[in-house]
């Protein structure tokens, strides 16, 4: 059972979520030889204000 951890700043909706993880399951069957239904994927919707690039608590503020 593979596991995908998708750690990214919250703000997509549902459906594209749903999008992504259809893309991902059929890459895993096709290309890692998995079978349909045996991929977990894991979205984590991270705070901007949890997420620091060079010592800058969002990545907006690096100039």
């Amino acid at each position: 059972m593979p596991v995908v951890n998708i750690q990214w700043l919250k703000g997509r909706s549902k459906e594209q979520k749903q999008k992504l993880a259809t893309e991902i399951e059929n890459l895993m069957v096709k290309e890692a030889g998995c079978k349909p239904g045996d991929t977990y994927i894991l979205f984590q919707d991270i705070e901007k204000d949890n997420f620091v690039v060079a010592n800058l608590i969002n990545k907006s503020e690096v100039k």
